[in-house]
């Protein structure tokens, strides 16, 4: 296969799939590796060296790269430094002989993503590139997190709702944020704790700092407590040392043996008043019948639970689902270019009615499934069942509320959708519902809508 046949095939995938950039001296491994990855539904562009492909490569780069290790002029090994100088969670797979096992271990140590030992098997391959790019989107995505949580000024907008439960949260965010203190975030799976972690890092003193995050359920005592405390294998700094000065996020924090909480509880002895680091600690989950208090020795809870934040679950906030559920409509139909769809009074009723196990979590996953199905009808009004059918099993089963709740439901879903169809006209809404100014501006006061939102 010639360069221009590579090119054409890398071509006609430009926008198909996601990113994968093939370096390697060889025209016949690049032309291979190319058809095989576009056949698999991924976007190649392939160099033949380093320097070449460093032009297309940087920190917004959002795919992987997949390198041979041997090659002329700058080699793998030389590249994956000079990329981890650029961005260390760019992903790198290595392509080594047989010869470069030992190389590509020193390679993994110091930060590749994986390697293929020639002859390696392509699906291997495809699998190791899929892994890869999953990998590069999590970690831009919490970049994104980050950047966008810098200066805490995006906060209330992603802590959105009137409801008495999310008003405390923001006003406990912003009085704990510039505490020392510790704190202990609670709450069910879906509601948002890793945000509020965030939330509460960004707008504090430390928000200049390191903010360090760590999952207690990610490896046994023995590789915790290194990476944790060190000595780290291969040289670098424990996460302790890393979040100095900063935050360190312990996600999970139930999980910890009894052995790991007294080493944790020394830690944090030692950290002095003020601590130098500042401790986030988030509970996921709770056996049947037991409390976090039951699961941690009680001199580290009370430790780390001198300030405490639950998190609302989503069926306890009221109003606030359908307006959660129509932001993240209108940034889906945006995403996927179609109008948002339209709640129907039905549907209104039946989202504040269900109990909502996966959280706001599982709102986001019905509301991009009622974006998808609203554009594949053509329709502008959806079924939130059959979009929860298909997208969680029926999982929005009802529960029983007052009538009161049903006929608020109707109202603001009415008034909603009115104002939307007129763009914010209250003109125009008034003479579709037949309402004084008056009785209109107060009704949407008590549901929290704002003629600004549909202009």
């Amino acid at each position: 296969m010639t360069d221009q046949a590579t090119k054409d095939i890398e071509k006609e995938t430009r926008a198909q799939g996601p990113r994968i950039v093939i370096i390697d001296d060889e025209h016949d491994m690049r032309a291979s590796i190319s058809q095989w990855l576009s056949l698999s539904g991924f976007q190649p562009e392939s160099f033949a060296s380093a320097e070449e492909a460093l032009r297309v490569l940087g920190p917004e780069f959002d795919g992987a790269v997949i390198s041979d290790i041997r090659m002329p002029g700058m080699d793998g090994m030389a590249l994956l430094k000079r990329l981890a100088g650029m961005d260390a969670t760019l992903p790198v797979i290595l392509i080594t002989g047989h010869g470069d096992v030992p190389m590509a271990v020193e390679a993994m140590r110091l930060g590749a993503f994986d390697f293929l030992e020639k002859p390696f098997d392509p699906e291997r391959m495809t699998d190791l590139a899929r892994r890869a790019l999953k990998a590069r989107a999590l970690a831009l995505e919490a970049r994104a997190l980050r950047h966008e949580l810098a200066d805490g000024k995006t906060l209330m907008r992603r802590l959105v709702g009137n409801a008495p439960e999310m008003v405390r949260l923001r006003e406990d965010i912003l009085d704990y944020g510039q505490a020392d203190g510790h704190v202990l975030i609670d709450g069910e799976t879906g509601t948002g704790k890793t945000l509020v972690a965030h939330a509460l890092h960004a707008v504090g003193p430390r928000a200049g700092r390191r903010f360090v995050s760590l999952s207690c359920l990610c490896a046994d005592d023995e590789t915790l407590a290194a990476r944790l405390f060190g000595p780290v294998s291969g040289g670098g700094l424990p996460l302790a040392e890393e979040a100095r000065g900063g935050t360190l996020c312990l996600e999970d924090i139930e999980a910890l043996s009894p052995a790991m909480q007294a080493r944790l509880l020394a830690f944090l002895n030692d950290l002095g008043t003020p601590p130098a680091t500042r401790i986030v600690a988030i509970c996921n989950a709770h056996e049947p019948g037991r409390t976090l208090e039951d699961a941690l020795r009680p001199d580290l809870y009370f430790r780390l639970a001198a300030m405490k934040i639950t998190l609302p679950p989503l069926r306890a906030r009221g109003e606030d689902i359908l307006a959660l559920f129509n932001d993240y409509a209108a940034r889906f139909a945006e995403e996927y270019g179609c109008p948002a769809p339209e709640l129907s009074a039905q549907d209104a009723a039946h989202l504040l009615q269900a109990p909502w196990p996966g959280n706001v979590r599982q709102l986001i996953a019905i509301a991009e499934q009622a974006v998808l199905q609203n554009r594949r009808e053509g329709g502008s009004v959806v079924s939130l069942v059959m979009a929860d059918n298909e997208t969680a099993g029926g999982a929005l089963t009802t529960e029983g509320k007052p009538l009161k709740e049903y006929v608020e439901a109707f109202e603001r879903t009415l008034i909603d959708n009115t104002m939307r169809r007129h763009k914010g006209s209250i003109t125009a809404v008034m003479e579709e519902l037949c309402l004084p100014r008056r009785t209109l501006n107060e009704k949407m006061a008590k549901y929290g809508l704002s003629r600004a939102d549909y202009v």
